[in-house]
């Protein structure tokens, strides 16, 4: 007989894996626990191995990805309001195959085979969800689990092994190998081999795998305007904001000096007035300037968003536009269906243009006789992709440079979740790596992802110098890629390999002789 009070845990179950789900976004800033992603997953994996059914699993592991995605995007609540339900149960739908692997391989007393098989399956399945949904229409790769270790010196070398896919992968075997320390007493075991492979490759990659080369330095300039108020002249005031925190640069020596995302309102071509303050801004400082504009070109239709390099003589020919643009934010997908999103948020009006092609700019010759510096630009959203910064570093560049904006959310876990990302892709590539923004927070990483220099908070309005180390080289990230993930595909192709061929293997049940007919009927009645 089932117990009276077992419906009223089962109801339980279902916000139970709401907020378990949502425990992993707290070791990603603005609380930035780190170590709490080493034990986040635990409670939510804990809950799916003891789901009595896969539909109830499917559930829970739907319900926890959607909480996951609503606490690392809170923030977005007053630009997309309601919409964010939706789309949040969207992208929770990417954790069910997951939460399935969980039960399967966790629940009820596994074997130790099992074990160690989930010690490599249930990760795999994971970097799943994660792969997808960095799709840029799901939203890109925003708030990767292994993106909260961005100030932890081991991850960052193991990032530059394996890209951040690496850092995920180690997190959830590590969750995985406790939940059978915690629930599975036959299973210790393995569990703590899992535990101690781990441990070995963090330490064999941090004193074996390649550091970057430095190889000289660069004196780049962070040009933090602040907020500016709205209104129909807030783009010419904010132009102006950054001519005068630019000025004091003179006689600095500096080598670059780099605005934030939006901060030239208008086409430089449309308004030669604005270029000619920029060439006489960049003639009086000493140093060319890579601006952003955020405007409709003159030359094509479309509203841009454009890093510009303009030197003493007038932008020089170098631009990147912008290849990937914000969901909603910047372009509303699918608009004929979703544009009601623009009457309950801040969904863009219209929508944006996509540039074509990474662009790598080269700085002009420096006073000392040694060769420009190669810079690769991104703009706000694109220091997400893993691919684009490498993309980058492949095609020359010695600097990675992310121009940004995140006004919009000053108060909010946005500013430090985006900054945070340089440290990542400095480390991945093993280039340093400027973070640009207009209202903060500005920082810049060295070659191994270190911090070089302050942060600039939200609250500031400064210029800042930061003296950049340039290094040579070529990590394993940059030479193979995203192998972690080819690696995940391959274990979970096997998994399934091996479970269909069990299926195979399995005897067939022996077939029924059909019940013979009696003078009472069929003989499946006797005995009543």
């Amino acid at each position: 007989m089932v117990p009276m009070h077992s419906g009223g845990l089962r109801r339980w179950r279902a916000p139970a894996a709401l907020a378990a789900g949502a425990l992993p976004a707290l070791s990603l800033p603005a609380p930035a626990l780190w170590w709490f992603a080493y034990v986040a997953l635990v409670p939510w994996m804990l809950l799916l191995r003891t789901a009595r059914t896969g539909r109830r699993a499917a559930l829970e592991g739907w319900l926890g990805g959607a909480g996951y995605i609503l606490a690392v995007h809170h923030w977005l609540l007053p630009s997309l309001h309601v919409f964010l339900l939706p789309v949040a149960a969207l992208v929770g739908l990417l954790w069910i195959p997951w939460a399935l692997l969980v039960r399967r391989l966790l629940g009820g007393r596994p074997s130790a085979g099992r074990a160690a098989c989930a010690l490599a399956v249930v990760p795999a399945g994971w970097l799943l969800s994660e792969v997808v949904r960095s799709w840029q229409g799901l939203g890109g790769p925003w708030g990767l689990l292994g993106a909260g270790q961005w100030q932890v010196p081991a991850a960052l070398r193991l990032a530059s092994v394996g890209g951040v896919w690496l850092v995920s992968l180690l997190l959830v075997a590590v969750n995985c190998a406790l939940v059978l320390l915690l629930a599975v007493p036959s299973a210790r075991v393995p569990a703590v081999a899992g535990l101690t492979g781990c441990a070995v490759l963090t330490g064999a990659v941090w004193a074996w795998a390649a550091r970057p080369a430095e190889s000289g330095g660069l004196r780049v300039a962070v040009v933090q305007p602040g907020p500016v108020p709205d209104g129909p002249d807030s783009a010419e005031r904010r132009f102006a904001a950054g001519e005068r925190l630019t000025r004091p640069l003179a006689g600095q020596g500096v080598d670059l000096v780099v605005w934030g995302e939006s901060s030239v309102g208008e086409d430089l071509s449309a308004r030669p007035e604005l270029a000619r303050r920029l060439a006489a801004l960049s003639a009086e400082v000493g140093a060319p300037l890579l601006v952003n504009v955020d405007a409709r070109r003159a030359d094509r239709p479309g509203i841009y968003k454009s890093a510009v390099l303009v030197g003493p003589a007038g932008p020089t020919g170098d631009r990147y536009d912008k290849m990937r643009l914000v969901p909603f934010g910047e372009y509303v997908p699918a608009r004929s269906l979703f544009g009601w999103a623009t009457s309950v948020g801040r969904a863009a009006g219209e929508d944006r243009m996509r540039g074509e092609a990474p662009v790598v700019m080269d700085l002009p010759a420096r006073p000392d006789g040694r060769a420009g510096v190669r810079v690769g630009p991104l703009v706000c959203f694109e220091s997400a992709f893993p691919d684009m910064s490498r993309r980058l570093t492949l095609d020359g560049a010695s600097l990675l440079v992310a121009q940004s904006a995140t006004s919009t959310f000053q108060d909010s876990w946005a500013p430090d979740q985006h900054a945070s990302l340089a440290a990542l892709r400095a480390a991945e590539n093993g280039r340093p790596m400027v973070h640009a923004t207009l209202t903060g927070v500005s920082v810049v990483h060295g070659p191994s992802g270190e911090r070089i220099g302050p942060a600039l908070p939200t609250s500031a309005r400064t210029a800042e110098v930061y003296e950049v180390p340039l290094a040579g080289g070529s990590t394993l990230f940059v030479r193979f890629g995203a192998w972690p993930v080819s690696a995940a595909l391959a274990v979970l192709a096997g998994y399934c390999a091996a479970v269909g061929a069990r299926a195979l293997r399995r005897p067939d049940p022996e077939p029924t002789s059909p019940p013979s007919r009696t003078a009472r009927g069929f003989g499946a009645r006797r005995g009543r």
